[in-house]
């Protein structure tokens, strides 16, 4: 069976999930990158910085690069992905299937319409209904959305919260297939505490000291000014407050948070560092108020390193992974009252962190490539059979 992927360009996230499908000998895939070959040199204006990624994202399966004419090329707006030529190039390739990732870009949504009904289309996204205000607008988008997925055949939903999303713009539960979001467990769980301790001690954090981890761009919907706050108002001795990454907040956060020594910034780290990172600390904060956290893969990446988290209910992944007692805690989004009881109470026991980590890395043991692969094979192969 020949698969051609749509998807915008090489990302951590995915590229091990399209070198798995290639491994597979009834499957030939061809993911055909929307933003064109200047992906690779793409500034991320959310880090406020060109990203160089130190993992290999191209190798182990077969790719085209597709001209991009935007006039603003990027992921980040409808308008910054248009392939004049994306068509012909998947027409050339003869493909049995289609998965497109993401419909918000001009061009994946004319593939999504020109090959309805010519091939079977799935669709892979995280959207979900947690930032929805009811009004003529949500109500103009519904009918919109149901429209979208009306060319859709099937859809791989990555959690509870992305599964209701699809059911209410059209999709049933025949059309949905949970494969869920994953990220390389194996990277982030392997023993990296040697290094971890060191980075503490280069922080100046004792053994017995409690650290906290945020690590995400500083922007404005993942809120880490609130953190900061939370942090400031409980003032607890022996604590420690980390912020890893850039953006467009750096200079604000840095001057709230200069009254307290305790209180860390390290500048964006890349992916062969940042299981060290979270391992230097006890627990990790995703305070997310979005819109668009859909799902905040950052908390997998904490879990695997064995690291309990907090996030608030805006967060995507909350529903799945966060169990109040047991992986962590949960917050009102924006309640700062909420989020300082809830972080005080974890920062009591250093202890129990230790068995929160422990669960919350046993939890995220099932949200892996293998599984979101196994699950988009199965489908792909029972739907060809039938």
């Amino acid at each position: 069976m020949r698969l051609a992927i749509i998807a915008t360009h090489p990302v951590q996230y995915y590229a091990p999930v399209f070198k798995l499908l290639a491994e597979n000998p009834d499957m030939e895939i061809r993911v055909f990158y929307t933003w064109g070959e200047k992906a690779m040199e793409k500034f991320d204006p959310g880090f406020g910085q060109k990203i160089d990624w130190d993992i290999p994202l191209l190798q182990g399966y077969d790719f085209e690069w597709v001209t991009n004419t935007a006039s603003d090329p990027g992921s980040h707006h409808r308008n910054g992905i248009i392939n004049p030529g994306l068509i012909d190039q998947i027409n050339q390739w003869q493909p049995n299937a289609l998965l497109v990732f993401g419909w918000a870009y001009h061009s994946h949504l004319k593939a999504i319409r020109y090959y309805h009904h010519k091939l079977p289309v799935y669709f892979r996204g995280d959207s979900t209904l947690l930032d929805i205000k009811p009004g003529i607008r949500a109500f103009l988008r519904s009918v919109f959305l149901k429209w979208v997925y009306r060319h859709i055949d099937h859809a791989f939903y990555v959690g509870t919260n992305n599964k209701t999303y699809f059911k209410k713009y059209g999709l049933t539960d025949k059309q949905l297939t949970f494969a869920p979001h994953a990220i390389d467990n194996a990277r982030f769980s392997a023993d990296r505490n040697l290094e971890a301790l060191k980075l503490r001690q280069t922080l100046g954090i004792a053994e017995e000291d409690t650290l906290i981890l945020f690590a995400g761009k500083f922007e404005h919907k993942k809120s880490p000014q609130l953190l900061i706050d939370t942090f400031l108002a409980l003032n607890k001795p022996g604590a420690h407050l980390l912020l890893v990454g850039s953006g467009i907040f750096e200079i604000p956060l840095k001057t709230k948070a200069s009254i307290n020594k305790r209180i860390h910034f390290m500048d964006f780290q890349n992916q062969l560092l940042m299981p060290v990172v979270y391992q230097a600390a006890d627990l990790f904060c995703l305070p997310s108020k979005g819109p668009g956290e859909t799902w905040g893969l950052a908390v997998n990446e904490a879990m695997a390193a064995g690291v309990p988290v907090l996030v608030s209910n805006k967060v995507g992944c909350a529903a799945d992974l966060v169990i109040p007692g047991l992986t962590g805690d949960i917050f009102d989004s924006e309640n700062l009252s909420d989020i300082t009881q809830k972080l005080g109470e974890l920062l009591k026991d250093r202890s129990r962190l230790k068995t929160l980590g422990t669960n919350a890395q046993r939890k995220i043991a099932d949200w892996s490539f293998d599984k979101q692969v196994a699950a988009i094979l199965n489908t792909l192969k029972h739907n060809h059979a039938n």
